[in-house]
């Protein structure tokens, strides 16, 4: 199989660096200068993966990531940036990117983790592919989530999330394991991010007033039971 790419990058050189160097490994690349083309390429060609410049014109990264999420784009998005302060890459992984690469970087170690996170991505669609509890049925190959006849609006790191979370029912998982499963990252200190996606799925799939299925173990992690 033949993986497309899409990259999202203004310095000219760069992308032409990453084009040649990625079709060098056999994906298929197209390249855009902007924010605003980047995403109408996103949402028509439907890329199996988005390399994307958390700095761009006409449009950031950061609202490229974040309106594509909203309208529900699954597959993996790597920001690139040159900046490596904390609080950029938290802003990134709370928009809903996979990952975040500073500039300069290495080549073997971009293309490692976009095979990486392309195996993953395969390999996370082989099995779970729907579930139901508590009157909640998920679909995790539509990504569709219904509670009856109402629609749930699941983003789609929170169904990936779920779905890691029920793959391991019954077994307490960390705040590490789930950014390095969910997330793409092992050795990202800040958990922030995990606690806050799961407050959000709770309210949607677990809406007890005492969680009944996502539950918090103290100090650790999460642990889903049915």
């Amino acid at each position: 199989m033949s993986y497309r790419i899409l990259v999202v990058e203004d310095e000219p050189a760069m992308a032409q660096g990453l084009k040649d160097n990625l079709e060098i490994e056999g994906y298929r690349v197209a390249v855009f200068p902007d924010g605003e083309q980047g995403l109408r390429a996103a949402l028509t060609e439907h890329p199996d993966l988005i390399l994307l410049d958390v700095m761009l014109p006409k449009m950031s990264g950061i609202d490229v990531c974040k309106t594509l999420r909203s309208r529900g784009f699954a597959n993996p998005i790597l920001m690139l940036t040159a900046r490596g302060q904390e609080m950029d890459r938290v802003v990134g992984l709370e928009t809903g990117a996979d990952d975040y690469i500073v500039k300069p970087f290495s080549l073997r170690e971009l293309l490692a983790r976009i095979h990486a996170r392309l195996r993953r991505e395969k390999r996370s669609g082989e099995d779970l592919r729907a579930y139901a509890f508590n009157g909640v049925h998920i679909d995790f190959e539509r990504y569709t989530a219904n509670r009856g006849d109402e629609a749930l609006q699941l983003s789609p790191r929170e169904f990936d999330l779920l779905r890691y979370l029920i793959r391991n029912r019954g077994r307490t998982v960390s705040r590490e394991e789930l950014l390095d499963a969910v997330w793409g990252l092992n050795d990202y200190p800040v958990t922030r991010t995990v606690d806050n996606h799961v407050g959000k799925l709770r309210q949607k799939v677990d809406t007890s007033p005492q969680p009944k299925h996502i539950l918090t173990v103290h100090r650790v992690g999460y642990k889903f039971v049915d």
